[in-house]
């Protein structure tokens, strides 16, 4: 960005700074071009929804808040517009979309669309509701019904699926997003496909794509936890991940016995696992991914270990059993992130 003042292009920082936000202080990076000539500092749109959205993230997992993910999924699970749904609760027609689209809502908006979620509770809001058309309830009633006796049946056998993704709750570790699986998928689809890495790879590859993508937007891609192990930084769980999705046909595992007796995995694409990739993921966290492999898919192993033990979110966890690696503490301070402008 160039300087008002002086037509020179200016430099980012970033400094640690107060945020007020509903009257409570948040601590973020916060993000601003500075003219060394003059002093000023300046901010633009994006560096501004970067700044805020640290301080919104925060917010939300303080009070317990849905995240915009969270309110779009309660709303798919049973098929209704955002107008439609915002008549249910009793918002005005525009109000669940604004909230799907970032929003901050209410504490006790933000109760009610809890609420939705459960779906016993959520035909009860419906048959609250006197305005909804015979047609449409003929339609939704039968799919509450059926999402009432899954939710039940989840409860009384959890998947292994949900022991391995850990707590739902989105939080500076999952990088303020619900883990999801389906995206955790389509990002070792994405890696596998172009580059066929191995195992040791793949994990700082997906690490980088997620935390990178942190920096850009406030929010990782998969909301996947990581921990610091000797060899780097490693998706929570990576190898009963891995397991699922090769169980799943999501991926293609090689396993190559090396002359020293140990075993090495070697990623593939499946041909059907492509099929997922667009309809899970954005343009934007497409744009991330393709940037992380350009910029890292030539480096060994070995080399991309050594990239790896340089960051910081490695040096500070690798002695640490728990919580795992925090997105809002160590994004903004990758080494590489100058690659990402």
């Amino acid at each position: 960005m160039k300087s008002p003042y002086t037509g020179k292009e200016m430099k980012l920082e970033k400094e640690p700074r107060e945020i007020v936000f509903r009257k409570e202080t948040y601590i973020v990076m916060f993000h601003f071009w500075k003219d060394d000539e003059t002093g000023q500092q300046f901010t633009s749109t994006a560096l501004d929804e970067i700044n805020l959205g640290q301080a919104y993230n925060q917010f939300r997992s303080r009070h317990n808040l849905p995240f915009p993910d969270d309110i779009q999924e309660i709303r798919s699970q049973y098929g209704l517009s955002a107008s439609k749904m915002s008549e249910i609760l009793g918002f005005g027609i525009n109000v669940y979309r604004q909230y799907e689209a970032g929003e901050v809502p209410s504490e006790s908006n933000a109760r009610l669309i809890q609420v939705a979620r459960d779906a016993q509770q959520f035909k009860r809001l419906v048959e609250l509701c006197g305005s909804l058309d015979e047609k449409l309830l003929d339609k939704l009633l039968p799919r509450i019904d059926h999402l009432i006796q899954s939710q039940q049946e989840a409860i009384i056998s959890p998947t292994y699926e949900t022991y391995l993704v850990g707590s739902p709750r989105p939080d500076e570790y999952s990088g303020y997003r619900k883990p999801n699986i389906k995206r955790f998928s389509a990002m070792v689809t994405l890696f596998s496909n172009a580059l066929n890495p191995w195992k040791t790879k793949l994990n700082k590859l997906l690490f980088y794509a997620d935390f990178v993508h942190f920096s850009k937007t406030c929010t990782s891609i998969s909301g996947m936890r990581y921990d610091a192990i000797k060899m780097g930084p490693v998706p929570h769980n990576f190898q009963g991940l891995y397991q699922l999705l090769a169980e799943q046909q999501a991926i293609e595992i090689e396993y190559i016995e090396y002359e020293n007796g140990s075993m090495g995995e070697r990623f593939w694409p499946v041909d059907t696992s492509m099929d997922l990739v667009a309809e899970v993921l954005t343009a934007d966290e497409l744009v991330t991914i393709q940037t992380v492999i350009d910029h890292f898919g030539a480096l060994s192993n070995q080399q991309i270990i050594f990239e790896s033990h340089l960051e910081q979110a490695w040096k500070d966890n690798v002695d640490l059993i728990a919580p795992g690696i925090s997105y809002l503490k160590y994004a903004f301070a990758l080494r590489n992130l100058d690659f990402m402008a």
